[in-house]
């Protein structure tokens, strides 16, 4: 079955402030393929496509005052694959995210044949997991 999938389509990330998620991720790089919204009983839903890296990360900012669905389910991370761990990291943090979550990158030579990462946050609250395999 696996010859019938493409790839990833899209992660989708709920955020509080579209205008503040897009900014954030034009800043490290990614920029908006498309916006679109979604009239709902409680108002409009406001979408946005944002390709990065490699992929796209499909913002959902629900209309005013409401919260997050119940049970539509949540994401711990998304990780993206880099080259060269220490230079994406670098250019992130001179792009003035100052999100990452430890100080130093993890080295982990026995998980899945060898990985380093790092994570950082974005500005609702997602884990964006930098990952460079060895």
């Amino acid at each position: 079955m696996k010859e019938l999938y493409k790839g990833l389509g899209h992660v989708a990330i709920y955020t509080a402030d579209m205008e503040e998620s897009i900014a954030f991720y034009e800043k490290i790089g990614g920029s908006v393929y498309k916006r679109d919204g979604v009239a709902t009983p409680t108002g409009e839903k406001k979408l946005a496509l944002v390709e990065f890296g490699g992929f796209l990360l499909e913002l959902i900012e629900p209309p005013a005052g409401e919260l997050v669905p119940a049970g539509e389910g949540s994401i711990p991370h998304f990780a993206v694959y880099v080259d060269d761990l220490d230079k994406a990291a670098a250019a992130i943090k001179e792009a003035g995210v100052i999100s990452f979550m430890t100080p130093e990158k993890k080295v982990l030579p026995d998980t899945f044949g060898g990985l380093q990462n790092w994570f950082f946050t974005g500005p609702s609250g997602e884990q964006i997991e930098l990952l460079q395999m060895l």
